[in-house]
């Protein structure tokens, strides 16, 4: 009886080590996942931009990235928060806007991959025409340099004014040489252009502000952009992390055919693929 008891002993002794030990191996691959598992946060503001980070979402968790979004409220802490180092990547400007970003801040952002043409547009809710447009308009446009430049160029590009040729980074409205209808330009915040559609005679804006009025650039716009220009609406990283693994493989997953398929099939006329 003695012996049974003893053997007895022994084998749940060896089984309780067997177990512990596994519960150590267990509890190892458990550390070694978190480890390996890299979170990325990535700031942005509004549809489509949101949606294409949460669609690249269950290709990345594939990688071990965990994709953190960050969704912010006006179009500067975007650029504060990734300078910071609070977020890691932001998606929401195009390259001209983030350079005017790093002049002013002294940073060192970079674009890292472009995703989209947000295809800007001039909208009335008076005319339905830009020779209807009646002499001194008022045309309200965004605020920040950068986009000055892009709401100039447009009306540019289709003979409403004439610039001057560009002396510095950005066309400005002093260098409008010809407005044979003295359009006025009033600047207002990038956030604040579809509230002027009601107030304004004509207004610029992409079609991300311009699609909660119902409005597309196909069908309502009066002049649109198109993609012959340098406003893609891109990825953009610091200096410092643009080249690390998880940002590339975030670049990689935006530019996939599944990216490409859901803004062709989404936003057609609105979000034309840069890539």
């Amino acid at each position: 009886m003695k012996k049974i008891l003893v053997l007895l002993t022994m084998i749940t002794l060896i089984l309780a080590g067997c177990s512990q030990k596994n519960e150590v191996k267990d509890k190892e691959k458990v550390q070694e996942k978190e480890q390996e598992e890299v979170t990325l946060k990535v700031a942005s503001l509004i549809p489509p931009m949101t949606e294409i980070l949460d669609l690249v979402k269950p290709k990345l968790a594939e990688e071990g990235i965990k994709l953190e979004m960050v969704v912010l409220s006006d179009n500067v802490q975007p650029n504060s928060a990734l300078a910071a180092g609070e977020v890691d990547a932001n998606f929401f400007q195009h390259v001209p806007y983030m350079e005017q970003f790093n002049r002013n801040n002294d940073t060192e952002l970079v674009p890292v991959v472009p995703i989209y043409f947000a295809n800007y547009g001039v909208y009335s809710k008076k005319y339905n025409s830009m020779d209807e447009l009646p002499e001194g308009a008022v045309i309200a446009i965004a605020n920040d340099v950068s986009n000055i430049d892009r709401s100039l160029a447009l009306l540019a590009q289709h003979d409403a004014i004439t610039l001057q040729e560009k002396t510095g980074p950005y066309y400005t409205k002093t260098d409008v040489v010809e407005n044979p209808k003295n359009f006025k330009f009033e600047e207002v915040d990038l956030l604040m252009l579809a509230r002027m559609y009601d107030d304004a005679d004509a207004v610029i804006m992409t079609p991300a502000y311009a699609a909660p009025l119902g409005l597309t650039p196909k069908s309502d716009a009066l002049l649109t952009e198109g993609a012959e220009n340098d406003f893609a609406i891109t990825l953009v990283a610091r200096k410092d992390n643009a080249e690390s693994e998880a940002i590339q493989k975030l670049a990689e997953a935006m530019t996939s055919p599944e990216v490409r398929e859901f803004l062709e099939k989404n936003y057609d006329e609105t979000a034309i693929p840069a890539f």
